[in-house]
């Protein structure tokens, strides 16, 4: 399926405002470390986006920038038309509400029940904490499970989150970001903690649910393989700055390693786990 961004602009004639949009846009932590340095691209609605790099090369720091945990140092960043970085208050609440996160080490309440790890998705449209699974309306826990069977887990609603797999766990975490109804789904090497085949899976998963409710996706990854099977399109950072922007399709296996060379141009020993 082709993404949203491309469906539009073929009924319209017009393309569409991207969801995302970097305008050199500079993250810097004192001293002259630079996390991200000058980047610029824009992010258009319904793709699947992958920032492809070493640790360290950014790729976090660009998701953080998205979802307003960081400002920019210098440039701009826009979200769903808005500079997230000068949000305040409400505004960047709303913001953060239409921009749902995936995290590598899942960040779920390992004593909570699927069920109620999903229900937590949703804690931005209600007031006042919830403890227990049966403080949620049911409205809540009927969306939750709604979300449990999309990623098919419903059969295990009521168990606690320690005793799934990894990739169950990661599958409940998807599905606590879908309650937020996002519109931008970033996913943070979302399967740098699985095996191979749980590592597809999640991927598979993501990537038929955006299509299916027209998300935008950006996820940062290391494999070179699963960038180019699940990306429309990848970016390529190395010490910050975009060393590569091109169609996934249109980018080879060696293309895509060369990301992995050390500013010195030598091959780094995590190029090869990107194998």
């Amino acid at each position: 399926m082709e993404p949203l961004a491309s469906a539009e602009r073929e009924l319209t004639g017009v393309a569409p405002e991207p969801h995302v949009r970097f305008r050199g846009a500079t993250k810097s932590f004192g001293k002259g470390i630079h996390a991200l340095e000058d980047v610029s691209f824009d992010i258009t609605p319904g793709s699947f986006t992958v920032l492809l790099g070493l640790s360290g090369s950014g790729k976090s720091t660009t998701l953080r920038l998205i979802n307003g945990l960081h400002t920019p140092t210098d440039g701009e960043v826009s979200v769903l038309g808005e500079a997230i970085g000068t949000a305040r208050g409400h505004r960047l609440q709303d913001l953060r509400r239409q921009i749902g996160m995936v995290f590598q080490q899942f960040h779920l309440v390992n004593s909570m029940s699927a069920l109620e790890n999903v229900c937590t998705g949703a804690l931005g449209e209600l007031r006042g904490p919830r403890i227990g699974l049966m403080m949620y309306p049911k409205r809540i826990r009927e969306r939750a499970l709604e979300q449990l069977e999309r990623v098919g887990l419903a059969d295990q609603r009521f168990q606690r989150a320690e005793n799934l797999s990894g990739g169950q766990q990661q599958r409940v975490a998807v599905a606590r970001a879908l309650m937020q109804k996002p519109k931008v789904l970033l996913a943070d090497e979302p399967v740098a903690s699985l095996d191979p085949k749980s590592a597809h899976q999640v991927m598979r998963l993501i990537s038929g649910i955006a299509r299916e409710d027209g998300l935008t996706v950006v996820c940062s990854l290391h494999q070179v393989e699963l960038a180019r099977e699940w990306g429309d399109r990848i970016i390529g950072l190395r010490g910050g700055r975009v060393v590569l922007d091109a169609d996934a399709a249109d980018i080879s296996h060696e293309q895509a390693l060369e990301i992995y060379a050390t500013v010195s141009g030598r091959e780094d020993a995590e190029s090869e786990r990107a194998l």
